[in-house]
């Protein structure tokens, strides 16, 4: 008998207000709407905060209102794990850690909205909190982390939460500036491809180590790597590049600016790896994969590595188009929404792939009878 590390809930928040292609190319001008739906097949995002098209920027909410719920990160957090604990039937308290993966936290240091969720879910205090700093590829590498750590006998039960929060990010004079070529790049980087393409949510997963048979239910396979490459820059808010230093900054270097050209290479390369690792050393699994939950850059992109790995596409699960890419917590949202939908059940056996690679390099994978 063997201890599997098994999914046993997911949740995920995703708001409600769409902001179109055209709202979002008025705000931040440099694309036309249709040109961004033909160029990277999103018609629309999803937005915590409004926008406003006429001054270019985010329109946050009242400050310490009291009225609005969700109105930032953590709050996104907090709704998907609860929903994610709920489904799972365990109890906040009996979580021996929690991670968040995000690089777009309410406050950028000590490991603020990981802290904050453990204390408004009151966690034990010999529970860890961890906010890990990391992008689109984030997830499954925490996840390989977590499974690692697990099997180890530490912990019983984790929770990984995932997100991104693009909209307080919308402003004109940022994401309309310019990244100057570089080392290893020849041409300049334009931001506001980048504002195109993301959008706001947060999903999670409770994690339990449980007694079962080799190759039961559980994670049966997971990975993860590290390559360096500027998939995503954004120079400022280090010591080396603060506002406050005259002549070290310019407006693009607070943007996350997405180079699309080493995306568009890089996406398949690792993409394939992830699903060559796990899944070939179980060839006999290949067909028996019903769902896929990749990182998606954009819907272009994804796309044609489907075609390319000759996946099935209705197999590949997609949001990108309506959501916008939601970054780390991308995958976690498809997953958690097939479960609402009932296209696949916990404890019901059915295979599923989660993959990702993106910004400096994280990637990874697991393959998951839930």
């Amino acid at each position: 008998m063997t201890s599997n590390v098994c999914v046993v809930g997911a949740g995920a928040f995703v708001p409600s207000r769409i902001v179109s292609n055209a709202r979002i190319a008025k705000a931040i001008p440099g694309w036309p709407a249709e040109r961004i739906e033909e160029k990277i097949g999103v018609r629309e995002r999803r937005f915590l905060w409004d926008i406003d098209e006429v001054t270019g920027r985010a329109v946050p909410p009242p400050e310490n209102d009291g009225h609005i719920y969700p109105a930032n990160n953590t709050d996104m957090c907090e709704v998907a794990l609860k929903k994610a604990l709920a489904q799972s039937g365990v109890a906040a308290g009996e979580l021996d850690a929690l991670f968040v993966v995000t690089c777009t936290p309410d406050a950028p240091h000590f490991n603020h909205d990981a802290m904050e969720l453990h204390r408004r879910l009151e966690l034990r205090e010999d529970a860890f909190a961890l906010l890990v700093d990391d992008g689109c590829g984030g997830t499954p590498y925490v996840l390989d982390l977590v499974k690692k750590m697990m099997e180890g006998g530490r912990f019983r039960t984790v929770a990984v939460v995932a997100s991104a929060f693009t909209s307080p990010l919308v402003n004109r004079e940022v994401y309309t500036d310019e990244l100057p070529p570089g080392p290893g790049r020849s041409r300049a980087l334009q931001g506001y491809l980048s504002m195109y393409v993301f959008g706001d949510g947060a999903g999670a997963v409770v994690l339990q180590s449980k007694p079962g048979e080799a190759g039961s239910e559980g994670i049966l396979a997971s990975f993860s790597g590290n390559a360096h490459g500027d998939l995503v820059i954004r120079k400022g808010g280090g010591v080396l590049k603060l506002p406050y230093q005259p002549g070290r900054m310019r407006p693009a270097d607070m943007a996350f600016v997405v180079d699309g050209f080493k995306v568009a290479r890089s996406y398949p390369e690792y993409m394939q790896k992830c699903l060559d690792t796990i899944l070939d050393p179980r060839p006999e699994m290949r067909s028996q994969v019903k769902r896929y939950y990749f990182h998606q850059p954009n819907k272009r992109v994804m796309d044609a590595f489907v075609d390319r790995a000759g996946l099935p596409p209705e197999a590949v699960a997609c949001n990108v188009d309506r959501y916008g890419n939601t970054s780390a917590a991308g995958m976690l949202i498809l997953m958690a929404e097939d479960l609402e939908a009932g296209r696949v059940k916990l404890g019901g056996g059915d295979l599923v792939v989660v993959a990702a690679v993106g910004a400096n390099i994280h990637y990874g994978a697991q393959l998951v009878r839930l």
